[in-house]
């Protein structure tokens, strides 16, 4: 087991960034789907588009939060200059944003219908509809991270 994880540290540490970035944009979303329809009444439904800000705002806490994991514990750097490695990264996770929100759109509208009882926690169907897209952009985010962006 041991062995395994050491060949395969890069993935576990991805998986841990990922993790955690998961962990700041879910929270934030939380936070900001609770306190921007308060200012802004359409947030809940605009136009046929749920939650469109607390979307985009807690994608890019975790964008933030996924890049600087993943230079710090992740990837190699040196495959590219600084601003280009960024400029790459970001829009790699501009792509994965759109992908996240259209998921996020279809997950919400057509498959949690209702929210998910587990008897000691209740879970939203928003919240439902953002980790599920989150997860599916997740896989990939690594591929296309690891080998066009770091070096393998």
């Amino acid at each position: 087991m041991k062995e395994l994880l050491l060949k395969q540290k890069q993935v576990v540490f991805f998986i841990i960034a990922g993790g955690l970035s998961a962990v700041m944009e879910i929270g934030s979303f939380k936070i900001f789907s609770i306190y921007i329809p308060l200012v802004f009444a359409d947030e809940y439904n605009y136009h046929g588009i749920y939650f469109p800000l607390s979307n985009i705002f807690s994608t890019a806490c975790g964008i933030i939060t996924n890049y600087f994991l993943s230079i710090w514990f992740v990837f190699v750097r040196g495959k590219h200059s600084k601003k280009k490695e960024f400029a790459y990264f970001m829009g790699v996770s501009f792509l994965s944003t759109i992908l996240s929100l259209t998921f996020f759109q279809i997950f919400f509208s057509f498959i949690f219908i209702d929210h998910l009882d587990l008897g000691f926690f209740v879970v939203s169907q928003e919240m439902l509809s953002k980790i599920s897209a989150i997860l599916l952009v997740s896989v990939l985010n690594y591929t296309v991270k690891k080998n066009f962006i770091f070096n393998g």
